[in-house]
């Protein structure tokens, strides 16, 4: 029976922590960080929760289904399950998250360097998809590729800013803003909950269990057991990522006091600490960061939409790194404006599928218990999404007042409520019966 070496589980877990860690991930903790000053490390561990947390559950989750997000959802039925991950998969893939991983590289890493021009975009996304096509028409050697010589990079370049957060502090930690003071725990639980890494680990699973196989792999146990170490750690690689740019970002007060956002407080901090050099080492990081993301949701789609669709995998990754290049060049502030209600809406049974999918033997039927709750999740996602996007002035006044609406969870207790409704009458239903050819 083949099994993996030690360095290939490493090179494994690499990859994994590779795939997660994109430009969002980077930014958003040091600006928790210099917001929420001496509250940092309880904002921190709400932070760590729904950044870390899920999305390491959802990679077990998956891999005890065979890395396929249609295995899990097939308790809601084909139809529904299908397109609730090919609602997932074009969200995260080429609409919105891969277009976005080059306008954000190029904004918070090439931008400051060249200039915002439409053409200086073109160019670089241009060669940024480039490299992204190269890679991914080779998904079997994404272990070597990524998990031996890019992830690496990226982990250098990461290590070198984590250590200088600690060792060359930038300056004094100032106030916390009120919503830290008043419950730091739950906003860091909010920013993390919105770097929307569960979705990305959604589409990622079957990229690591394909990594597996692409090594000799076949036995379902094995898969399992080193998807789940792979999943370990890459948790551990982003809560060490994740807790020294909230250090850094906490001791940022003196240089980026009235910083809007991480990518400001990143800039102020390397040009800081590194000098002349600041802005190219973090162009360098950003780029890294983005590009293996990038190839791994390119990888991901293609493989999916290869298996429902007349088109070979190689023919899907052209079109996917082209129509990215295209989107990508509509401008970050386009692209988040597009995105944010469409992600906010599929997040929800997302996160309740990824959990139920671990009590699946605490019932009868998984059908009569996950196919409400995640309608329901879904119903209140799109509310939620009505909100955002400013497209709820026909909704009824009580909508805007339900409980956890303001921070963005309005499904959770509605989702509770049907989750009891639908285990009391799986209970008093029974089994199912099996139905005889």
């Amino acid at each position: 029976m083949k099994v993996l070496k030690g360095q290939d589980i490493l090179a494994l877990g690499f990859m994994t922590f590779a795939l997660f860690v994109g430009a969002g991930n980077i930014i958003f903790p040091p600006i928790v960080g210099l917001q929420s000053g001496p509250n940092v490390w309880m904002a921190a561990l709400g932070f760590l929760v729904t950044a870390v947390g899920l999305p390491v559950v959802t990679v077990v989750a998956l891999a005890k289904v065979g890395g396929g997000m249609d295995a899990l959802s097939s308790p809601i039925g084909k139809v529904a399950g299908g397109l609730l991950a090919a609602a997932a998969y074009l969200a995260v893939g080429p609409l919105f998250a891969t277009p976005r991983t080059a306008t954000v590289s190029f904004e918070v890493g090439v931008a400051p360097l060249t200039g915002e021009s439409p053409i200086a975009l073109f160019i670089y996304s241009l060669v940024y998809f480039t490299v992204v096509l190269a890679v991914s028409m080779y998904p079997g050697k994404l272990l070597d590729t990524v998990g031996r010589f890019l992830a690496p990079l990226k982990i250098i370049a990461l290590a070198v800013l984590g250590i200088a957060a600690f060792a060359l502090p930038a300056g004094t930690i100032g106030e916390a803003q009120p919503a830290y003071v008043a419950a730091p725990f739950s906003q860091g639980f909010i920013q993390g909950y919105l770097t929307m890494d569960t979705l990305g680990a959604l589409v990622f699973g079957i990229v690591i269990v394909n990594a597996i196989r692409s090594r000799g792999v076949e036995s379902p146990r094995l898969i399992t057991r080193y998807a789940i170490i792979a999943g370990l750690i890459a948790g551990l690689g982003l809560t060490l990522v994740y807790v020294s740019l909230f250090r850094l970002g906490a001791g940022s007060h003196d240089i980026a006091a009235n910083a809007g956002n991480g990518a400001v407080v990143l800039h102020a901090y390397v040009q800081h600490t590194f000098g002349s050099l600041g802005s190219g080492f973090l162009a360098v990081l950003i780029a890294l960061a983005c590009l293996v993301t990038a190839v791994g949701l390119t990888c991901a789609c293609a493989e999916y939409f290869s298996r429902i669709l007349p088109l070979s995998y190689r023919a899907l990754v052209v079109l996917l790194a082209a129509f990215s290049l295209l989107v990508s060049n509509l401008g970050l502030t386009k692209l988040i404006m597009f995105s944010v209600p469409v992600l906010t809406a599929i997040y929800p049974p997302c996160i309740v599928l990824v959990g139920l999918s671990f009590c699946k033997g605490m019932w009868h039927s998984q059908t009569r218990i996950m196919a409400p709750v995640m309608a329901v999740s879904l119903l209140f996602g799109v509310i939620d999404a009505l909100k955002g996007a400013k497209l709820d002035a026909w909704m009824p006044a009580s909508f805007a007042h339900l409980p956890l609406s303001d921070k963005g969870l309005a499904w959770l207790v509605p989702c509770v409520a049907t989750l009891f409704v639908a285990v009391v009458c799986d209970r008093m239903l029974g089994k199912p019966r099996e139905v005889i050819a």
